[in-house]
């Protein structure tokens, strides 16, 4: 297992925790209940005009998390 092993088991640890945390507070975890993305791929994109997070379409709520279908 080693390091690398060590290292995923952490991430993993920590994301899991990010992800309860967000649930618990019914915040969208890509954007950290804001609605918005603070640099946003979009930003660098001509015909690209949103800026909402596509996690939650803006809302910014967990419960409206991961319903747009892309994920």
């Amino acid at each position: 297992m080693g390091l690398f092993g060590s290292f995923q088991k952490w991430k993993i640890a920590k994301y899991e925790e990010h992800m309860s945390r967000m649930k618990e507070n019914n915040k969208c975890p890509d954007c950290n209940g804001r609605g918005f993305l603070i640099f946003p791929a979009s930003m660098y994109l001509y015909n690209s005009e949103s800026i909402n997070c596509h996690g939650c379409n803006g809302t910014g709520l967990y419960t409206d998390w991961g319903q747009s279908g892309e994920l």
